[in-house]
């Protein structure tokens, strides 16, 4: 018996040690995988005189950097696909602005992975370069319209002798599942606020089509995003806004020869002649490129800041839920503890809230706006919204003193609903599953998806939902300082793009992340002495690490399987998630 005991014990402890270093041996795998894969974060790096700094966007655009080194880590595939931060994007331009031993940037790309507003921040941010004297170059192979408008600002615009620009418009479309829950039995009940004919996030699931007042706000949106895309053509390449629609009309920019005899590119030419030239403009040496994820650990001198003083960067980006934050979502406990230890500390003096929302889930909403009015109580606190600041996105914002947006962002959506399924008929008659039930009150089954609700109850939700979109537009009315009446009439649901939304008074001024950090600055009297702290702060590796190999294998797996139709999967997904009341927005916008 001891024999076996002993036997017993030294193979588990044998499969103890193995299985330890199996784990040890795959997380030293998977650190230095993406390490080499991401150029590394850690240090700095030098680079030679006459460097030119490469971009290459390939990975989603959000906000800000994650710090996590798996976020977008494919494990199925064992591919780095870290997404970029529009900080750190906009850090690295104005670094390269300044930093004597870049020549000029080349814009290698076909394509950005990004929202409107974030093409607008970035474009802005290389025309600031472009006041350097330095050289900015575009060349791809074809063009997609979110590439083709970042290239606009260039000094020249090269284009593969056999390539393409897919200059088009701007094209919505939307996803109704009506049909679906029809062929189910599965009844809908939905209850807006009211008036609120524009709140179109409920539309797919009651109709099969768009209504009426859906199309007006959605052309309405869209034309004015269209016309600031066409506005920055225009003036970049020389070419009338009737003959740019004449073009997109017609799909006329087919061929390259096409594209240069209407302006849109300088030549057309191959790889290798782009390469000689860019040779000749830094110098006539060999060419010295260094790429947007080296540059990010390039250090260039400059004056250290001697203050204590810090503005506060608190970014909000992705649907608002209850509960903690993911990746993907703004969770209302943690994103108010976040803004609650933040304005407890003395050496914060302003905070910019960076808005990247299209809303969700109302009550969460208000346990944000809450955190972030105590804030606004104890020091400026600036508002800068990104691609989308709509439904609760909006409301989350309305603590803020000031407000900024870009031209092509999507806000507004003033407006709550509420969505309870019915799955009756779907268990009884498709399932052959029924139902019965006990109950000591008349309505202990409020609420009960099993069954249709009865007519106390569609009130009771209903007077829930009046009382919501009130305190929505009384929240508004007070803090844009607007009349009630006039805000009702420009909210009941409907979305504004920043151009329109300024004219009716929901944004203060136009501009980017960089122009509400200013702002702040002024606001707190800080002039141009004080540093800048992010949050929320980030979490330790080994937290990151656990979190996105339990969290988010099936995520990668799936984008992984579906491609370009993960969107339409993860759309309908989100319907399924909505739960309680809504102060969310319908759709999104992609310039492609």
């Amino acid at each position: 018996m001891k024999q076996f005991i002993k036997f017993m014990f030294a193979s588990a402890l044998g499969t103890f040690i193995a299985v330890l270093l199996v784990i040890t041996f795959f997380v030293a795998l998977m650190v230095g995988t993406v390490m080499n894969m991401q150029e590394s974060d850690v240090g700095t790096v030098s680079i030679q005189p006459h460097s030119i700094v490469r971009i290459s966007f390939k990975n989603t655009i959000k906000d800000r950097t994650p710090s996590n080194p798996f976020d977008g880590f494919n494990f199925a595939t064992m591919e780095a696909n870290k997404p970029w931060g529009l900080n750190d994007i906009l850090k690295n331009i104005e670094k390269a602005e300044h930093d004597k031993n870049v020549d000029g940037i080349f814009l290698d790309m076909e394509s950005v992975p990004a929202g409107a507003a974030t093409l607008e921040e970035i474009r802005n941010k290389l025309e600031e370069f472009k006041k350097s004297g330095k050289f900015i170059v575009s060349y791809g192979n074809n063009y997609d319209q979110s590439g083709y408008y970042l290239a606009t600002v260039s000094d020249k615009i090269f284009l593969n002798p056999e390539g393409i620009i897919l200059f088009k418009g701007l094209h919505a479309q939307l996803t109704f599942i009506k049909g679906l829950l029809d062929k189910l039995e599965i009844e809908t009940q939905v209850v807006r606020g009211p008036d609120n004919k524009y709140k179109s996030a409920v539309e797919p699931l009651l109709y099969d089509k768009a209504s009426e007042p859906n199309k007006e706000q959605l052309n309405t949106m869209l034309d004015a995003i269209w016309g600031k895309y066409l506005k920055v053509v225009s003036k970049s390449r020389h070419i009338s806004i009737d003959k740019l629609n004449a073009i997109a009309d017609n799909l006329e920019l087919s061929t390259a020869a096409v594209a240069r005899q209407n302006n849109f590119i300088d030549s057309a030419v191959y790889r290798d002649q782009i390469l000689n030239m860019l040779k000749e403009k830094s110098g006539g040496g060999e060419l010295n490129f260094v790429s947007f994820a080296k540059y990010n650990n390039v250090a260039v001198a400059k004056k250290p800041v001697k203050s204590k003083d810090r503005i506060a960067i608190i970014y909000a980006e992705g649907d608002i839920t209850q509960g903690k934050s993911t990746p993907n979502t703004i969770g209302s406990a943690s994103l108010a503890e976040t803004i609650r230890k933040v304005r407890e500390l003395n050496r914060v003096k302003a905070i910019v809230f960076r808005v990247n929302s299209p809303g969700g889930d109302a009550q969460a909403s208000e346990i944000i706006r809450h955190e972030l009015a105590l804030a606004a109580a104890k020091m400026p606190v600036v508002v800068s919204m990104g691609n989308y600041a709509a439904s609760g996105g909006y409301w989350i914002s309305t603590p803020g003193k000031l407000i900024f947006a870009e031209e092509s962002t999507v806000t507004g959506s003033i407006g709550v609903f509420g969505i309870i399924p019915n799955m009756k008929g779907f268990f009884n008659n498709k399932l052959g599953i029924t139902f019965d039930e006990v109950q000591t009150n008349k309505n202990a089954d409020f609420i009960d998806v099993m069954k249709p609700m009865n007519e106390l109850q569609k009130a009771k939700l209903n007077n829930s939902i009046k009382r919501i979109y009130n305190n929505f537009v009384t929240l508004v009315s007070n803090s844009r300082k607007l009349d009630k009446q006039y805000v009702d009439s420009i909210a009941r649901g409907r979305v504004w793009a920043g151009s329109d939304a300024i004219k009716v008074g929901l944004v203060d001024s136009i501009g980017g992340l960089e122009a509400a950090i200013n702002a702040a600055a002024r606001e707190a009297g800080l002039g141009d002495k004080y540093k800048i702290s992010e949050y929320p702060v980030a979490k330790d590796f080994f937290q990151s690490l656990v979190e996105e190999m339990s969290g988010e294998v099936s995520t990668h797996i799936a984008k992984s399987q579906m491609g370009d139709y993960y969107k339409y999967y993860e759309r309908i997904l989100k319907v399924e998630k909505m739960q309680g009341v809504q102060a969310r927005l319908p759709y999104f916008v992609d310039m492609n």
